[in-house]
């Protein structure tokens, strides 16, 4: 396994980010001994930090801190974590366009694990605007090859879905749902979306990027522009009176458990998931609408296939539905 850390294009605003990250205050004078830079350097430096979403609070005679302090991601504490014996090269980066983009780009992506700080462009299903403030949530993409094109994935994104539960369960955070075709719910909150991509040849051997998001401690202000009902992973733990979920620990075992799927999926499919997968339906016995366009399906959401698609019982009996621009909501 081999490691990339690039979280900053430059090493003194890491340097920086990692004193600042305790939410202490501190001066001037101890940040320029740390860069061995003058203070004037050191302001200019600060100033850097903006441009990367970061808030920075200064009080004269104190110093400088930021409030809350950071959890920032570490690719040797994410690597030291993961299990697999697989050839997974880490990439983390401060600020990226998006994870999937940058996996996209990438001559082969197989096997290439990827992780940002922030996004600038990050997007989720229906070419939706994922929010992605630094160092608040998880966002990350990985990449994997299958033979036998779209129909050796099928189902894909319901069986990552099992695989974010599962490492939420694992974090010590029970009681997630999901919500078909991409979605993992809390309390009928959207706690992260998944965001699958194909390349390749459609009925030979493809190239798939996975995109996960994962909200951890999204702050108020940032999630403005979010137009559903959210929660994070700290407001979870709050109500539950548990341990906060570190990034770099979520990050580990969510590619764990990742990996345990797809290392065999062209295999199994989605069969192996669709029962774990039943168990956490945010949905079953519910009536619902399905939207494709103008047209409206409505029902009672039975469940899933073994193929990952949606099972309804309409007027016309039990329907099957599959993902592309259709989307799910619960009749009130």
């Amino acid at each position: 396994m081999t490691a990339e850390n690039n979280l900053l294009d430059s090493g003194s605003l890491r340097q920086i980010l990692d004193l600042l990250s305790d939410g202490q205050f501190h001066s001037g004078e101890e940040i320029g001994a740390l860069l061995g830079v003058s203070r004037a350097a050191v302001w200019k430096s600060l100033q850097k930090l903006e441009l990367l979403g970061v808030a920075l609070l200064s009080i004269k005679g104190r110093g400088y801190c930021i409030e809350g302090g950071l959890d920032l991601l570490d690719s040797k504490k994410i690597s030291s974590q993961m299990k697999s014996n697989l050839p997974l090269d880490l990439h983390v980066f401060a600020q990226i366009d998006s994870t999937n983009s940058y996996l996209m780009r990438q001559k082969d992506p197989v096997g290439q694990v990827c992780f940002a700080e922030s996004q600038t462009a990050g997007r989720g299903r229906r070419g939706r605007v994922w929010v992605s403030p630094f160092a608040q949530n998880l966002y990350c993409s990985i990449g994997w090859g299958f033979e036998g094109g779209v129909a050796a994935i099928e189902g894909l994104s319901l069986a990552v879905g099992v695989a974010v539960a599962r490492t939420l369960a694992f974090c010590g955070v029970e009681g997630s749902e999901l919500k078909w075709p991409n979605d993992v719910l809390y309390g009928d909150k959207k706690l992260a979306g998944i965001l699958i991509e194909v390349t390749g040849d459609p009925a030979g051997y493809c190239q798939v990027i996975i995109g996960i998001g994962i909200n951890v401690a999204m702050s108020v202000d940032r999630a403005a522009a979010i137009d559903q009902p959210w929660i994070d992973l700290h407001a979870i733990c709050d109500e539950k009176q548990i341990p906060q979920v570190s990034r770099n620990h979520l990050a580990s075992v969510l590619i764990n458990e990742l990996v345990r799927i797809l290392d065999d999926y062209d295999r199994k499919g989605f069969a192996a998931y669709s029962a774990e997968w039943q168990a956490l339906n945010a949905h079953v016995g519910q009536q619902i609408e399905l939207r494709n366009g103008n047209a409206i399906c409505s029902g009672e959401c039975v469940g899933v296939s073994d193929d990952g698609a949606l099972l309804v019982k309409t007027a016309l009996g039990e329907e099957r539905f599959h993902g592309g621009e259709i989307s799910l909501r619960r009749v009130s």
